[in-house]
């Protein structure tokens, strides 16, 4: 090789590597809202920050957050004007149509995220701007305004064919967006789903965080690919959810650190929540950032 080629070849990798360098510092998401989506006051830290008390108060973050409670926020914490970049789509895939709304960039994103609604929900939850103190209409704000990606789907059930039907629809935007981080937020039962993801080859290769807002626990976790690719993992969850104990939640998470001290993890305890505060009171932003930061 001359002299002359291995300085230009040199010169191209010290260039591709800082390309790549300023591309993985560049995928921060900047802020929307940051001040009225703040969490409310801490009570207790532990495990070097990594498990947070939150202080919430039904008073304050539904009944004065909401012009009507729990069915429409005030207007100051939504941007509506996204609706000009959602879709309301069908993919046809082998295993299954899959509807989905999609909000933001279909083709070159820079990052996914999904949400996958719990029982007795739809498509249409996950996208619904004035439910849950505005906290979808945010993320969907984040997304088209990061030049990210966000999806809501149905699907039929949650067993292997509603992970089935995820998965293709993940594997159809990802190849769009091959560049994009990938994270997954799954509410209540559709928890489920979130863990068959994990344990897939083709999903718990690909993905690169996981969500679960008043959800389940899933000790299969430990042998999945995801796992073993230390993707990271956020629990909210509140400590009056009765669907879903708080004391099973948290000692699930505990037991991903005694397997790994320095495993990526995180848990947020909303003091008094129920079932959907954390879907309610999740920060969106400080979260997804963290994960970027993290993300194998």
């Amino acid at each position: 090789m001359s002299i002359r080629c291995q300085i230009f070849c040199a010169f191209a990798v010290a260039t591709a590597l800082l390309s790549s360098a300023a591309q993985s510092q560049a995928l921060s998401l900047k802020p929307f809202k940051d001040d009225l989506f703040a969490y409310p006051p801490t009570l207790s830290s532990d495990i070097n920050g990594a498990y947070t008390v939150i202080d919430y108060r039904e008073m304050r973050d539904i009944n004065q957050r909401d012009q009507v409670p729990e069915r429409r926020v005030n207007a100051q914490y939504t941007d509506p004007s996204v609706r000009k970049v959602q879709q309301d789509l069908l993919l046809k895939t082998d295993a299954g149509d899959v509807r989905h709304v999609a909000v933001g960039k279909t083709e070159g994103a820079g990052i996914i995220v999904l949400y996958l609604h719990g029982q007795g929900g739809s498509r249409k939850q996950g996208v619904d701007d004035f439910t849950f103190g505005g906290n979808f209409n945010r993320l969907k704000n984040l997304m088209a305004g990061n030049g990210g990606l966000y999806l809501s789907p149905d699907f039929p059930d949650f067993g292997d064919t509603g992970a089935a039907q995820v998965a293709a629809l993940i594997g159809h935007y990802a190849e769009q967006s091959p560049g994009a981080k990938i994270f997954v937020a799954c509410g209540s039962m559709g928890g489920a789903l979130c863990w068959k993801l994990a344990a897939r080859k083709d999903m718990g290769g690909r993905i690169n965080g996981l969500l679960l807002l008043g959800s389940l626990w899933d000790e299969s976790f430990f042998t999945s690919p995801a796992f073993k690719r230390r993707v990271p993992v956020f629990f909210g969850q509140g400590s009056h959810d009765v669907v879903f104990p708080v004391a099973n939640q948290e000692a699930f998470f505990r037991s991903i650190l005694a397997k790994s001290k320095t495993y990526p993890t995180r848990f947020v305890r909303f003091e008094t929540g129920t079932h959907g505060t954390p879907i309610r009171m999740t920060d969106w932003r400080g979260t997804l950032n963290w994960m970027l930061s993290k993300s194998p």
